[in-house]
């Protein structure tokens, strides 16, 4: 049977998930009303309607992110000017808040966030592809197409992959490579909070694709946040039986109505693999597929504990840098258990997410538990942190006062639902 979510390198796109015609990499799909192109920018952009500064929130070092005022980029050649419609908090920006990260907050302090949509509002030099006003997903990341890896189909893995950072703000800047390569236009019909989703569901996506997932096939998520959740209800959309485990009863709910998982289990009390292994499998071999959705050392020792002979396992949490885990190898060899440790998206990967939620196929939302001002984002981070919310949706602060207060200027308070 065919998949519905997963896509070859060389195949059409999967059933009922109809991507654009133009939209191969490297392109943007064209837009509801005909995909109507500006001319090209001068070389100053206009900014019309910009402030000259804007909020942000920046990353001093672990533990310490600040609200405050700095200029408002503006664009050079080939560049775009964002203004920040909706951004969302991720698992990659908790571990960064309380770790730091050697990549993507090298240079201090440092834009902080990655997950968004916005209005284009100035065009850099040269940029044709968009006209002022529209909405566009910006992808964080996009691969030069030049080196060994992009040679060879792995354009994750580029030695040169452009990096984005800076979601957490009123305006984005974004380089010319993503504007080329990593940014497309929203249909009107496709919301800015759904949109946002097109990163982290595209890295889930490729996730998906490489474990090979087809319909009948027993497979095991551990930890159900975000990731673990958009793991599940993807590989349910493949025609698999999904048992989820989890401790918080909040992403617990979520398991069973968004994911539709066929089991979902608590383990509060720990991971009894055997027990698991005996209860949803037959007599007791272990599932087909087990993917690891927590990123800690504990976590990933009980996949392989729970993988069947012949079996994959897909080491898909991250662990703090340093962590090292013990491998039965007669284990891995003679009963012949496949690891992979997928990482990262792909331009198509972010194209087929963007197509997956304008079909209809996958609403994101329910996912979104919180809505926030950007000036509380740090209260955001906690309550993801502490469990209280799966995804928050942070707005610039002026918008979220409009979206939800009629009444003149109030303290803004985070919204629920």
């Amino acid at each position: 049977m065919s998949s519905l979510v997963t896509s070859s390198h060389t195949a059409t796109p999967t059933p009922n998930v109809p991507l654009h015609p133009a939209a191969s990499q490297g392109s943007a799909p064209a837009s509801a009303s005909g995909g109507a192109t500006a001319m090209a920018a001068s070389a100053a952009p206009t900014m019309t309607g910009v402030a000259p500064t804007m909020k942000s929130v920046l990353f001093y070092q672990p533990g310490d992110i600040r609200y405050e005022d700095i200029p408002t980029p503006k664009p050079g050649p080939g560049e775009l000017l964002i203004r920040v419609r909706r951004a969302l908090t991720c698992g990659t920006d908790l571990k960064a808040f309380r770790r730091g990260h050697p990549v993507l907050l090298k240079n201090l302090p440092s834009p902080f966030g990655h997950e968004c949509t916005g209005e284009v509002v100035a065009l850099g030099q040269g940029v044709d592809r968009f006209e002022l006003g529209e909405r566009v997903m910006v992808a964080n990341s996009a691969p030069c197409g030049d080196c060994f890896y992009c040679h060879h189909d792995q354009p994750n893995l580029c030695d040169q992959l452009d990096l984005l950072n800076g979601a957490y703000a009123e305006y984005l800047k974004v380089p010319a490579r993503i504007v080329e390569k990593n940014t497309l236009r929203l249909p009107p019909d496709v919301s800015d909070e759904a949109a946002a989703f097109c990163e982290p569901l595209s890295v889930c996506l490729r996730g998906i694709e490489l474990c090979q997932i087809s319909a009948g096939k027993r497979v095991l998520i551990i930890g159900i946040g975000a990731i673990g959740l958009l793991m599940a209800r993807l590989a349910k959309l493949n025609g698999a039986q999904v048992v989820v485990l989890g401790r918080n009863a909040l992403k617990r709910e979520l398991a069973d109505t968004f994911a539709q998982a066929d089991a979902v289990v608590d383990v509060s009390s720990g991971i009894d693999a055997e027990a698991i292994k005996a209860a949803y499998t037959p007599e007791g071999i272990g599932f087909d597929v087990v993917i690891e959705a927590v990123g800690q050392p504990h976590t990933w020792q009980a996949a392989l504990a729970m993988v069947r002979r012949g079996g994959l396992v897909n080491c898909f949490g991250g662990c703090e840098s340093g962590t090292s885990i013990e491998l039965d190898t007669r284990r891995l060899h003679y009963d012949e258990i496949t690891l992979i440790s997928p990482f990262h998206h792909t331009p198509r990967h972010v194209r087929h997410a963007l197509a997956m939620i304008a079909s209809g196929q996958l609403d994101p939302t329910p996912l979104i538990t919180h809505r926030r001002p950007l000036s509380q984002v740090r209260q955001a981070l906690r309550d993801v942190a502490e469990g209280q919310a799966v995804k928050v949706a942070l707005y610039p602060d002026a918008l979220f006062e409009a979206t939800f207060f009629d009444e003149g200027p109030q303290q803004p308070a985070a919204v629920e639902g």
